[in-house]
């Protein structure tokens, strides 16, 4: 039986894993040319329930905990006058429950420790029919089992589903500080070891500390149109008028914070946020099933990497309990991965209405200080 997994993200490459653990190969397409193609984002805080029980089936949960990031943990929550409102510090002895880990090195990780010619690299899908998936390159390959593990655009979602990621009104622009420690050692400071949100009513800018040394900053506008950014007066072509676009954007904010964009490079990006419908589902099909974003895209509040770490471990642990009926397996996997999913997505967008609501600050201190 051949298992073709599109996609080498962390959802696909878990399935692979826990798969070759339980002694079943599989094959990942992946698009991008090579595991050094692009970056792949910033941090990641993995859930002690979640990705990290994909960790554990996965043979891999000590290898985490060497590249984990403990102090990641930390969390600090300010309005945008300057006013300090919550700060969590981590103890150097507390559990690893959400630790921090960079996405490139869990992504490393999870290749590391797959045989040799599980990922073809340059592999872009285009169609798929009568059990071979074509490649934009002309090439094709068999399955039986097809897996799109490929994303938020996901191109093997159309064939289970007509349903399309949908913008949140919410747009972001992320930049970042590298060196933060030599080079602008009060930011450092100041931004701390782990998260450091300040939110406003329709706007607010976060900060997170990278384990290497880069602080990623996210600048977001809510609520916005899909187009916002071809209206916003940001000239992404140019870093430098972007960060001043930016400043007059953030002008009545405190000084400190507005610091924080005037000491980024020239990496500006626009990141419009979608979604898919919370409880999406689709009829069963026999040799075909989705993971991870291409699932169940939600807004990004914590939960999406666990949520395709463990999509990938337990419908390879479906297979593994049904090797010769491969139908069977992706029923037991959907069905509980559409009730988890359905749950998780509520979840999230509760927390990204609290995130964006016009007294969000407020809304966030009640949460971290129940009663």
């Amino acid at each position: 039986m051949t298992i073709a997994i599109i996609g080498a993200g962390l959802g696909g490459l878990a399935l692979a894993r826990v798969l070759h653990v339980n002694g079943i190969e599989a094959v990942v397409y992946e698009r991008e040319s090579s595991r050094a193609a692009r970056g792949q984002g910033g941090m990641l805080d993995i859930h002690s329930g979640t990705g990290q029980r994909a960790l554990r089936e996965a043979g891999l949960i000590d290898q985490f905990h060497a590249i984990a990031r403990g102090e990641g943990q930390d969390m600090r929550l300010l309005e945008p006058d300057g006013t300090l409102l919550w700060q969590e510090d981590t103890p150097d002895d507390a559990p690893l429950a959400r630790p921090e880990v960079d996405r490139a090195d869990l992504r490393g990780m999870l290749l590391d420790s797959l045989p040799d010619g599980t990922v073809r690299w340059g592999r872009a899908f285009a169609s798929a029919e009568d059990g071979m998936v074509r490649f934009a390159d002309g090439s094709s390959a068999p399955y039986d089992l097809l897996v799109g593990a490929d994303g938020a655009e996901s191109r093997v979602r159309a064939l289970l589903t007509d349903a399309r990621p949908a913008h949140t009104g919410q747009n972001i622009v992320e930049l970042g500080i590298p060196d933060i420690d030599r080079t602008h050692p009060d930011l450092a400071a100041m931004v701390g070891r782990g998260n450091y949100w300040v939110l406003g009513d329709g706007q607010s800018l976060g900060a997170q500390r990278n384990g290497d040394g880069r602080v990623r900053v996210y600048a977001s506008f809510h609520p916005t149109p899909a187009d916002w950014f071809a209206t916003s007066g940001i000239p992404f072509d140019d870093p430098a008028a972007a960060r001043e676009r930016l400043l007059e954007l953030f002008s009545g904010w405190h000084a400190k914070f507005r610091a924080l964009i005037a000491a980024c490079d020239d990496t500006v990006q626009p990141r419009p946020l979608t979604t898919l419908p919370v409880g999406l589902t689709w009829p069963s099909k026999p040799g075909i099933t989705l993971l991870g974003d291409a699932a169940h895209l939600m807004p990004p509040v914590g939960q999406g990497a666990n949520m395709a770490l463990l999509d990938g471990a337990l419908l390879a642990l479906a297979l593994a309990s049904h090797p010769d009926d491969f139908s069977a397996a992706v029923k037991d996997y959907e069905t509980e991965m559409f009730e988890r999913s359905a749950k998780v997505g509520q979840m999230s967008a509760r927390m990204q209405e609290m995130v964006t609501a016009p007294d969000a600050a407020r809304r966030m201190l009640a949460f971290f200080q129940p009663g």
